[in-house]
């Protein structure tokens, strides 16, 4: 999670080309919480956005509850939430972490949530802390998603799988992001978020909903339900955005400060070569020569969602 506190991260494109979460994702949240009733026309509670990035998740829920308390531990991403959210007295930003939540007085969280920031947390802090502040009857929901596919493009998926986490270079001279990922951060999203596990002591009812596309076959299952809730279809020049907001691509570009991208006037970083890559093995895609960024894709992520009422 250091990498979004670097100088280098730009929480602004970070903002643009990740995904958003979709209105069924927060309603099957919002059904769980037992918020004392509350609803869009009627609000209640206090809601905790841990991990908030830009606000995103702050400002989607905000409507349902009295009070949001959003909080991050980059203060670049506080400030870009700020700026994204004017005119919202419901909530309040601040830096901070899940393992400490000092400022908050016991059992006045409604619901606590985080959207892909989970797989981050010192568990053997955090869960003491969300225990003492969320009230019995009151709820956590945590999800996540992890890498992509496009679907019906299994050659394509190939090359990026080999550029994200592949041992060899992805050419010469250019090695792929696996060293980069934050460990064991990266691994535990990769996983589906099994590790994080709600203690039974002080959570019950609990919850997983995990949805794991067939990369080989590239989306077979696609439709899978509740379970596969993040899907977008995108132009590849987004799916280029997307992968510059990756951790890894962040610590790749650090390690590698003589490399500048094409669109920089270099020769090219690790991003610009995948995609030659991706451009060969994808003829209909590389016959639309300088016009390939327009062409649109389908592509689902990987999630898992975990859901826990607070005894």
């Amino acid at each position: 999670m250091a990498t979004f506190s670097r100088s280098t991260f730009s929480a602004a494109s970070y903002a643009a080309f990740r995904p958003s979460y979709p209105p069924p994702l927060f309603r099957s949240i919002l059904k769980r919480t037992r918020a004392r009733g509350a609803t869009a026309s009627s609000p209640s509670g206090t809601l905790l956005d841990l991990g908030c990035g830009h606000g995103l998740i702050a400002r989607a829920l905000s409507p349902h509850f009295d009070r949001v308390l959003a909080i991050d531990p980059s203060p670049v991403m506080v400030r870009q939430a700020v700026s994204a959210t004017p005119d919202n007295p419901k909530i309040a930003f601040r830096q901070g972490q899940a393992e400490d939540l000092s400022f908050l007085a016991d059992g006045t969280v409604d619901l606590a949530v985080a959207g892909q920031a989970a797989h981050w947390f010192d568990y053997s802090r955090a869960w003491p802390e969300l225990a003492r502040v969320v009230r019995s009857g009151g709820a956590l929901a945590f999800w996540g998603y992890k890498d992509n596919i496009l679907v019906g493009r299994p050659r394509a998926n190939a090359v990026f799988d080999a550029a994200c986490y592949g041992e060899d270079d992805v050419a010469a001279g250019f090695q792929s992001m696996a060293r980069y990922w934050e460990q064991p951060g990266r691994d535990i999203l990769r996983d589906s978020l099994r590790a994080v596990v709600p203690p039974a002591e002080h959570w019950g009812d609990v919850r997983r909903i995990v949805y794991d596309p067939d990369r080989e076959t590239s989306g077979v299952g696609v439709q899978d339900g509740e379970a596969a809730w993040l899907r977008k279809r995108l132009k590849l020049g987004e799916f280029e955005g997307y992968l510059r907001t990756f951790s890894a691509f962040r610590a790749w570009r650090d390690a590698h400060p003589e490399v500048r991208s094409r669109e920089e006037g270099g020769q090219g970083d690790i991003v610009d070569v995948l995609f030659d890559r991706i451009l060969e093995v994808e003829a209909d895609w590389k016959a639309e020569g300088e016009k390939w960024r327009d062409v649109e894709v389908d592509s689902v992520w990987g999630t898992a969602l975990i859901l826990a009422t607070r005894k």
